[in-house]
């Protein structure tokens, strides 16, 4: 049995609203004896009496956004993630960033937006941020920005438009992996060469036509090398050398050794292979 009733019944078209015999507390008994059109506009006014304000109806927070640009304050608190992504935006707003507050952010993640450079107020999070996707933007060139961040690990700006890495990348004294691919790189970009820590470069499907043996070899963490899908005419022999690499994918490129039957056989048969061919 109803005590109350919702003010809204007011915005209905009823013909025929039967109340007797409910404990109602809010409605009159001289109303409802006038009829349904009587308890209609006396619930219609109870909607403009004491319905809330247009201006007051969202509870303004500090952490309150734009709907266009509103991110997950639970993310924030409880999973330390900035996300962003997939807005399709062009730049992010700094309501974003305003978000972040005192809370820390080891994740950020803008991707699947229309991007064409980093923001800049992303150095508010280098004392904290480990973990960066940029990935399907409209990236052209890296600002010096993302190059502060020096407790970056993860970096992901694959499906952009990058075709080179600035100096100062070297910066980023703890960063293992990054990923490239799907850009339009013609050369492994120098300044990983001088990246000690990386552990996994992936660079698939862009237009990569050489790589330094000799450099490469003075990355003893690296691990992982993805170069599928590029234009290497030939493998240098002297990769063999690089025998801490347990990943090397080289499918995809026009070289013609090895043979698609060595690549089949994996890493480890590769770079035997290479290590045979070196001259002596």
């Amino acid at each position: 049995m109803f005590c109350s009733l919702p003010y809204s019944l007011g915005k209905l078209h009823l013909k025929f609203l039967a109340l007797e015999g409910n404990p109602l507390r809010t409605i009159r008994r001289e109303i409802i004896n006038k009829g349904t059109q009587e308890v209609l506009k006396y619930l219609q006014s109870k909607i403009k009496d004491d319905g809330p304000s247009q201006s007051n109806s969202v509870t303004e927070t500090a952490m309150t956004l734009p709907s266009e640009s509103r991110v997950s304050v639970h993310s924030i608190i409880a999973l330390k993630i900035l996300d962003f992504s997939d807005k399709q935006a062009a730049v992010i707003p700094d309501e974003v960033f305003d978000a972040v507050k005192s809370n820390t952010v080891t994740c950020v993640n803008f991707s699947k937006n229309q991007l064409c450079e980093i923001p800049k107020r992303i150095i508010e999070l280098k004392e904290m941020v480990s973990d960066i996707n940029l990935s399907f933007n409209k990236l052209s060139f890296i600002s010096l920005e993302l190059c502060m961040l020096q407790k970056l690990t993860f970096l992901d700006l694959r499906n952009n438009c990058l075709n080179c890495l600035p100096e100062e990348m070297e910066s980023l004294i703890r960063l293992q992996t990054i990923n490239l691919s799907f850009n339009r790189f013609k050369i492994l970009p120098e300044v990983l060469y001088r990246i000690p820590t990386l552990e996994t470069i992936l660079i698939s499907n862009n237009q990569v036509g050489s790589v330094d043996p000799q450099k490469m070899k003075t990355m003893e963490n690296l691990m992982t090398l993805d170069l599928q899908n590029n234009d290497l005419l030939q493998i240098p022999p002297e990769l063999g050398n690089c025998v801490n690499l347990r990943t090397l994918l080289l499918d995809g490129n026009p070289f013609r050794v090895p043979r698609a039957a060595i690549l089949m056989k994996g890493t480890a048969a590769i770079l035997e292979y290479l290590r045979d061919r070196i001259p002596t």
